[in-house]
């Protein structure tokens, strides 16, 4: 996740409302709309600025492009960010997601944007450095050791979450 320091605001919602404030947002849109699809045949493009906020997202949680898409789906906070409405729209999907986070590599303006709004922090007070959403999903697995070996399972542990202990492992998720 990402910790922003020189702010007070703890939450999620607090630090998105954070971006929102120091972020600059049409000025980036602009760098990107030289080289963004122009509505014409097909599926009319997401919006600019929605897709920048995707990216960021990524950024900031280190998301692939099907798991920003899940993560879209799953928190109310994400898409209040991006402005999505599922009652009125999807979510883009992760094809979608891939293809706008192409366009940038290809005009070279992921650094570019990421550069802008760090210096653009920076001059504020603000630091932002990245991590990981954890999903604190535990398969439970039996503890005893009646079986062939007479051992546990090496590639289980034991966890304590909230007051009571588990043993068993945390799922491996590809993203």
């Amino acid at each position: 996740m990402m910790v922003l320091s020189g702010t007070r605001k703890d939450t999620t919602a607090g630090v998105f409302g954070e971006m929102e404030q120091v972020v600059p947002w049409q000025e980036l849109c602009a760098l990107i709309e030289l080289y963004y699809p122009k509505p014409g045949n097909g599926r009319p493009p997401v919006g600019v600025e929605r897709m920048l906020r995707i990216y960021f997202l990524q950024q900031w949680f280190n998301l692939s492009d099907p798991a920003v898409e899940e993560a879209l789906y799953d928190s109310p906070v994400m898409r209040q960010f991006v402005g999505i409405d599922l009652g009125q729209e999807p979510a883009p999907d992760e094809t979608t997601v891939c293809k706008f986070r192409h366009l940038l590599e290809e005009h070279r303006l992921g650094a570019k944007i990421l550069g802008t709004v760090n210096l653009h922090l920076q001059a504020r007070g603000v630091r932002i450095t990245t991590g990981t959403i954890v999903d604190a999903t535990i398969l439970h697995a039996p503890t005893s050791t009646k079986n062939r070996e007479q051992q546990r399972d090496p590639e289980m542990h034991q966890t304590k979450k909230g007051n009571q202990w588990y043993f068993g492992m945390k799922p491996c998720r590809s993203g």
